[in-house]
């Protein structure tokens, strides 16, 4: 699904109110962490523990979730590279939104392409994605299969799925590359320790 161009009629325009008000109302930075990995690699868990652990600090959260989204913003489309990319920019430009608002956005989605990533993380701008790479083998997703699908994937009933028949582009340098075997009561103080480090929160 190809983008509609922008229409010269078409204006942004300003608010009173700036990303900065609104961070200082919430008390700390908008800012997107961006959860990607194998389907079983554990990004939906650790990235729900994770919003659990900032909620009870206080910290304004949301959490995207790959199949979440499909069942309304993205539900038009389908599994071809095509609909991906356009699937990971329209949840990118909501991410965007949602920093604008101070929120600190999580977001779990296989996003299995660089260039899609990369995209999104332009978009938002220095500083305002954090890229996390849960790191898992295929072996232990495929042991885990929580959904069925690589069962079905295997079967020949699911074609084009990310680590059987579709390709799935690890992330070369992310901020944040965590073992995803760990329990994730070791991988979330992980996250909270870097959140931090970068000022992002302060406790």
């Amino acid at each position: 699904m190809m983008a509609a161009a922008h229409d010269e009629n078409v204006v942004w325009h300003d608010h009173a109110l700036t990303r900065n008000d609104r961070e200082n109302l919430h008390g700390h930075q908008g800012v997107v962490l961006w959860f990607t990995g194998l389907s079983g690699s554990g990004k939906s868990t650790l990235a729900g523990a994770l919003e659990q652990a900032l909620y009870t600090q206080g910290v304004s959260t949301y959490l995207l979730d790959g199949d979440n989204v499909r069942h309304g913003l993205c539900r038009d489309l389908g599994f071809s590279d095509a609909d991906r990319k356009e699937n990971i920019r329209r949840v990118g430009e909501v991410a965007k939104l949602m920093t604008d608002a101070g929120l600190v956005v999580l977001t779990a989605f296989i996003s299995p392409h660089r260039a899609e990533r990369q995209m999104v993380r332009e978009a938002l701008g220095e500083g305002r994605f954090l890229e996390v790479f849960v790191d898992t083998p295929l072996a232990v997703c495929e042991s885990r299969d929580p959904k069925g699908l690589y069962k079905k994937a295997r079967a020949g009933e699911l074609k084009n799925f990310t680590g059987i028949d579709a390709v799935y582009e690890a992330p070369v340098s992310a901020e944040i590359h965590l073992d995803g075997e760990q329990l994730v009561t070791k991988l979330v103080p992980q996250l909270l320790d870097v959140l931090r480090q970068r000022s992002i929160i302060s406790s």
